[in-house]
């Protein structure tokens, strides 16, 4: 998730929603940003400290960090220096999560049919947009925190990429790499703040809206792939904050020729649609076995699942 979320154009929440854990990880958010913030307050540290869901969250939290910690550098030398690949790994991840999370829908109707056109169309658009400048003050890093938060725990949307739309992307990536904590604290704030109020709407939507919700996430993953399409050509550039000429307006365009380089890229693609595909097989035999009481039987299920 933590690599996901560093790709402008990928969601840690796609990550997340195939790897079975998402609706567990809304209710994580909000039961820290609920019961046990309230019991904080109330000076209840011992109460408060016991209702975190540490079991899950720590894991998580720490894979998060130590992804964005560890690769925000690597991640921009490979984007720098092979994008193509990189964005054709991530356009198949994205593509094939896609159909995976289609077939999280019980029954597809007419409004869950339209919600997925629309959501789709919506992301297409967005992803399409010219990004912006902001002032680059703390309550602004905050505020950014705030709104890319929401957009990296939904599925399709990627939080880097609206950081990059409010033309925060490449300030919070310098915060990071540079250890500027006093910029990462007031931005982390921000986060902590949009995704205690979002992780509320997340929970009742798929508590009393289950179906509509996951087309409406379908949507958005499928339109999000205009902006990770691997072959794009250079409409217009600017000048960036360091005085580096970097692209501001690029159109989608096939490959020029089918070469070495673009067989390699389709190989990375499909490579990328094999592991959601394995991970989705793991992830259902996981869920399967959650549902086994006996413990006498659970051996002989998991081996017929290995069977199957």
């Amino acid at each position: 998730m933590g690599l996901a979320d560093l790709i402008p154009g990928v969601s840690g929440g796609t990550i997340a929603f195939l790897s079975g854990i998402y609706e567990e990880l809304i209710y994580s958010i909000k039961e820290l940003t609920g019961t046990t913030l309230k019991l904080f307050i109330q000076g209840k540290f011992a109460a408060s400290l016991k209702s975190i869901p540490f079991p899950f969250l720590l894991p998580l939290a720490i894979g998060l960090f130590t992804a964005i910690i560890s690769l925000a550098s690597v991640l921009s030398y490979l984007l720098e220096q092979f994008p193509v690949y990189v964005w054709s790994f991530f356009f198949g991840l994205v593509l094939a999560s896609t159909v995976i999370v289609m077939k999280r829908v019980v029954k597809w109707d007419i409004s869950d049919i339209v919600a997925f056109v629309v959501a789709a169309i919506g992301a297409y658009f967005l992803v399409g947009l010219v990004p912006g400048e902001t002032p680059d003050t703390l309550p602004m890093f905050f505020l950014s925190g705030m709104i890319a938060i929401c957009a990296m725990i939904l599925p399709g949307i990627s939080g880097s990429f609206i950081l990059l739309l409010m033309g925060k992307y490449q300030q919070v990536l310098a915060a990071v790499t540079q250890r500027d904590v006093v910029t990462l604290a007031v931005f982390m704030a921000g986060c902590v703040v949009g995704i205690g109020i979002f992780s509320r709407v997340l929970s009742w939507l798929f508590s009393k809206h289950h179906d509509i919700s996951v087309a409406i996430l379908a949507g958005f993953m499928l339109g999000s792939v205009r902006k990770i399409w691997p072959w794009k050509e250079v409409v217009s550039t600017k000048i960036n904050s360091h005085g580096v000429e970097v692209p501001l307006v690029e159109n989608n365009i096939l490959p020029p020729l089918l070469d070495i380089s673009v067989i390699f890229a389709i190989i990375l693609a499909l490579i990328a649609v094999f592991i959601i595909y394995r991970l989705n097989k793991i992830n259902l035999v996981i869920e399967q076995t959650k549902d086994i009481k006996d413990p006498k039987f659970e051996k002989e299920y998991k081996d017929s699942l290995k069977n199957q």
